[in-house]
């Protein structure tokens, strides 16, 4: 059974502060996370103080933005200034033998909070076999022990779980000890959901009781990582910079010009960004606000501005989410309490109906806090993500090519640029998808493909130009077995039996 202890608001007591003192709904939820802070076990008793005090410090910024009706002015948003976002291909070329000094003062972060529910995976994400038999974290792994092994340096691997995907990526990250990888782990905080009426905790345990909890997003790395000791430990071992990305994007890989480029500038904070196809429509992009380079999501723009944010010609480029990062400033920043990220509040329903809020910021969002941030305008090929079906669907085929753990675009297409694939709700599920393809397609030639229905591909298909498949309800379209569709639109019924 868990000992009581003194309140949260005593351990950490920076606003002088507590429940008694303070009225109305901030009152009673501070009361409400005390009680939820007693009854966590003494072992993780700080870590339940640190994160509920987190937690109130975004709740309460909340109900000031809430009560002030704060919106984004959509009159001082510009486009960002061409020395905010530099272009990739106007930097001096590097190899990564050349930046050998730079690589023992890195070390690289990946998001691996995420799960593989939209994919009808169960699990963490970076599980997923996704090319060869291989897993997101099996091709991490490999790129980073190529970078070592390559420079005779020492980059550590840090994952970044959540209460979601911690216990099994502990389990799977124990085969990889005889490579040539330094694997660390810690948590983001656990934040409890709030109820959309009366704004209060909707947990009443501080057990993981499933659908009351939550991992706060990504812009949560900033605090949970100075709270794991992790930060002041690569300190101490002589680290400055960080480069974090997302585990399921296959492109993210240590880039010796961007590495040469942040020591050279100085710059606290580099964000890549990438040109914007109509796939992208709706990724956050960098803008300039008020002469301050921001990041601008989907979720802060105006309803009656939406449409705007999605035009292409307008907002020319997306954050990939790939971020290079000054561990010191990291420290500074938290340590003053001046990241104050821009807030993005997500409603959400519960099994039982229950309308609650989840409070998420984005790590991309701390651009404005560091001092010479900015972008760099990278190719396509380092944003290769897997969020459907459709992506996995790219990064399986001939489209790519696979070497110490990084994708390529296959030299033989004669246009670098990514089809546009749109896969229909019978291949949602990874295994109702790999079910529907004897083998992967070949589309070195193909611009864009659509399916939608009940579609069969037989083996060695190979797909030109648009395709468009169309199976209506109750039809079954099989494509055959060596079958060449260019610029073809195919729909009705249509069953084929291989021999």
């Amino acid at each position: 059974m868990a000992s009581h202890r003194p309140s949260f608001t005593r351990h950490h007591s920076q606003d002088g502060r507590n429940p008694q003192a303070e009225g109305g709904v901030a009152g009673a939820v501070r009361a409400s996370l005390n009680e939820l802070v007693a009854q966590a076990p003494d072992w993780e008793a700080e870590k339940a103080n640190k994160e509920m005090d987190d937690f109130l410090r975004l709740f309460k910024r909340y109900l000031n933005e809430r009560s002030e009706r704060r919106v984004l002015d959509w009159n001082k948003v510009r486009s960002p200034k061409p020395e905010d976002v530099l272009i990739y291909q106007s930097m001096p070329k590097k190899e990564l033998a050349e930046v050998a000094p730079l690589l023992d003062k890195l070390a690289v972060l990946k998001l691996n909070g995420g799960l593989g529910t939209t994919m009808g995976c169960v699990g963490p994400k970076s599980a997923i076999e996704v090319r060869d038999g291989q897993t997101f974290l099996d091709l991490t792994v490999q790129q980073i022990e190529h970078l070592n092994t390559v420079a005779n340096t020492d980059v550590p691997l840090i994952l970044m779980n959540s209460f979601n995907t911690d216990e099994d990526t502990s389990k799977i990250v124990q085969k990889y000890n005889a490579h040539n990888v330094s694997i660390l782990t810690f948590n983001q905080s656990r934040y409890p959901r709030i109820k959309a009426d009366s704004l209060l905790p909707l947990p009443r345990s501080y057990e993981n009781v499933p659908g009351t909890w939550y991992p706060p997003g990504h812009g949560d790395l900033y605090e949970s990582f100075a709270n794991s000791g992790l930060l002041d430990q690569l300190l101490a071992e002589g680290k400055e910079w960080v480069f974090v990305s997302n585990v399921d994007n296959l492109g993210a890989t240590v880039d010796p010009v961007i590495l040469n480029h942040l020591a050279e500038s100085g710059a606290e904070f580099i964000m890549e960004v990438t040109d914007k196809t109509k796939a992208d429509i709706k990724g956050g992009t960098l803008i300039d606000y008020d002469g301050q380079v921001r990041l601008l999501e989907i979720a802060q723009v105006p309803k009656a501005h939406v449409d705007d944010f999605k035009r292409v010609k307008k907002f020319k480029i997306f954050n990939t989410n790939n971020l290079w990062i000054s561990l010191k400033a990291m420290k500074r920043l938290v340590e003053a309490r001046e990241l104050n990220l821009d807030l993005i509040v997500n409603n959400k329903t519960t099994d039982d109906g229950t309308p609650v809020i989840q409070l998420e910021t984005a790590v991309g969002a701390a651009i404005k806090h560091f001092k010479g941030a900015h972008g760099i305008n990278v190719p396509r090929f380092r944003f290769l993500p897997v969020k459907s079906t459709s992506d996995l669907f790219l990064v399986t085929s001939d489209l790519y090519t696979l070497e110490n753990g990084q994708l390529r675009m296959n030299p033989k297409r004669t246009f670098q640029t990514v089809p546009i694939v749109k896969l229909g709700d019978h291949f949602k599920k990874v295994n109702d998808y790999l079910a529907r393809f004897k083998t992967p397609p070949q589309i070195l030639e193909l611009d864009h493909l659509t399916v939608t229905g009940d579609v069969v591909f037989g083996a060695d298909v190979e797909l030109k130009g648009t395709v468009i498949i169309v199976a209506n309800h109750g039809a079954h379209i099989d494509i055959p077995r060596g079958a060449i569709l260019n610029d073809k639109v195919v729909s009705g019924n249509l069953y084929i039996l291989d021999h």
